[in-house]
């Protein structure tokens, strides 16, 4: 197989053309990166992670960036996260044929892996475009839908004819569904998660190829005229994690087979193993910690290089929180996030206005001088709050993720979990074993948070109602949710503002949620 050659497509938009008109005289370039299942103790700009990890290029961008300490995460797994940045919208509005006919037959809408972007989905990177922006992606997409793709049998050896004809196929069908969803160039795609590839071979990361796919993409486009945009998505730290299928994998394999030479653009394994060895490092994961590090390094000095970095705003977000991923607790809905530019922000070295992954993408039009869509985005841009002209951004926070949908007003909390009629319908997985032995109080099964997941496995152990229909929490207090509050009288007042608060917001979205909103 040849090496990846990225999809290169040329805007019919003509370069420094603005949405609506006149524009700033110098646009800033944008690279996103956003990581994958990073654990809190994983960054050393937070209290749990600080001095813990070999991550220099990520603490210099929190260094001089500003840390915005209270980030949230609408969604908090993989495929909804990614629909939240890539459209400020809601995953509950997603429009594919699976999310709707689920919708459908629940009478709810069950937001977990299949709320995907299609052609017809207004994006931040066709908007960019439209503005003149060139658009790149590499790395883990997992949010466009491509239902072209065929599966090789797991058995099978990649290097075979049939497979590698196979493996073609996908990439060609990949490249094409994330150029309708508005990305002009696409390369070390991964579509999922490395261990769901096949053949089963492939079933590794290879951060070197995502690194010089989004390497050679900043090459191309320095110095053209054109400002450009990069959402760059490590597979990191996602598993698997076994040295033999990540940081120690053969660094020719790719989701589409064998690369004649492995890639070249970061530091060898051996420095790698050095540097860890000679610095103290206690986090977990160090070696894919470090590994993607390298990747954010490599992207900073082809921007030096290229004379683009002083021109250049990076965002750093982790698609979730791991601790409570598959859950809206805050060990999932939670988890800091860099905005870097030279000389930084006038907000400072931290930020704790409250936003959410819904809040990217208008505030990378913002800052990009592009006017927003009138009512398309859920979210709202933050630029004012990182020149230091604004300190709240919203007046609550709303979450929705399987079975539940939660809000936050203050430091007050309500999640409220209701299943769906036949809630065995819409399990993702037939009672697995964290579950198979829970039975509700009404005698029903226990379908967890987002249908019986693997993923819930840590909120269920951690926290102490899960199963609640109705909880209310006092985070200023008791800031990991362990003392459930909504059956004490003393706080019926505050339960019933944070069910309205949350009324308010299913108002404005599809789809019924029990007594709060029935269906229609």
């Amino acid at each position: 197989m040849n090496r990846f050659v990225l999809l290169a497509v040329i805007s019919a938009v003509s370069a420094g053309t603005a949405v609506g008109g006149a524009a700033p005289a110098v646009r800033p370039n944008f690279l996103f990166v956003i990581a994958d299942d990073l654990y809190v103790d994983m960054l050393n700009y937070t209290a749990p992670g600080r001095g813990r990890n070999l991550t220099p290029h990520l603490d210099r961008l929190a260094a001089e960036g500003t840390v915005m300490t209270e980030q949230h995460i609408v969604s908090p797994v993989c495929t909804p996260s990614r629909y939240n940045c890539l459209t400020g919208r809601y995953a509950s509005r997603a429009t594919n044929s699976m999310f709707t006919r689920q919708s459908e037959r629940a009478g709810t809408t069950i937001v977990a892996w299949n709320s995907k972007i299609t052609p017809q989905d207004r994006t931040l990177p066709k908007l960019l475009q439209a503005a003149g922006y060139v658009t790149g992606i590499a790395g883990k997409q997992h949010v466009v839908d491509v239902p072209e793709r065929r599966r090789p049998p797991a058995d099978a050896d990649p290097r075979a004819p049939e497979i590698r004809a196979m493996l073609a196929h996908n990439e060609r069908v990949e490249r094409a569904a994330l150029q309708a969803a508005g990305f002009d160039e696409a390369g070390g795609i991964y579509h999922g998660n490395a261990e769901e590839l096949s053949p089963a071979e492939l079933r590794v990361h290879n951060m070197d190829w995502v690194a010089q796919a989004g390497v050679e993409f900043l090459g191309r486009h320095a110095g053209k005229g054109r400002p450009f945009f990069l959402y760059f998505a490590p597979t990191l730290a996602h598993s698997p994690y076994p040295p033999a299928r990540s940081w120690d994998a053969d660094p020719r394999l790719t989701p589409y087979g064998l690369l004649e030479a492995p890639p070249d653009v970061l530091p060898p394994r051996a420095d790698r193993a050095r540097r860890l060895q000679e610095h103290p490092s206690r986090g977990r994961h160090r070696e894919n910690l470090l590994w993607l590090d390298d990747a954010i390094g490599a992207l900073w000095r082809k921007l030096e290089e290229t004379g683009e970095l002083d021109r250049t705003v990076i965002f750093f977000f982790n698609d979730n929180g791991q601790d409570g991923k598959g859950s809206i607790y805050q060990s999932g809905a939670w988890s800091p996030s860099v905005v870097w530019r030279q000389g930084g922000f006038p907000a400072g070295r931290s930020c704790a206005t409250r936003v959410t992954n819904l809040d990217f993408a208008p505030t990378i039009l913002d800052l990009a001088g592009v006017p927003a869509p009138a009512d398309h985005f859920d979210g709202r841009s933050f630029r004012a709050v990182l020149e230091g002209r604004g300190e709240l951004l919203h007046e609550s926070l709303f979450f929705e993720l399987g079975f539940t949908r939660g809000v936050r007003v203050g430091d007050w909390k309500y999640v409220a979990l209701r299943y769906p009629s036949a809630p065995e319908r819409f399990a993702l997985v037939n009672h697995p074993p964290h579950l198979k032995d829970v039975v509700l109080p009404s005698g029903q099964p226990a379908f967890g948070h987002i249908g019986g997941n693997n993923n819930e496995a840590a909120a269920l152990r951690t926290q102490p109602a899960y199963f609640d229909r109705d909880q209310l929490y006092d985070l200023a207090a008791d800031p990991r949710e362990q003392r459930n509050l909504a059956g004490d009288s003393r706080h019926a007042a505050k339960l019933a503002e944070l069910q309205r608060a949350l009324q308010r917001h299913l108002a404005r979205l599809p789809g019924g949620f029990g007594e709060l909103k029935p269906a229609p």
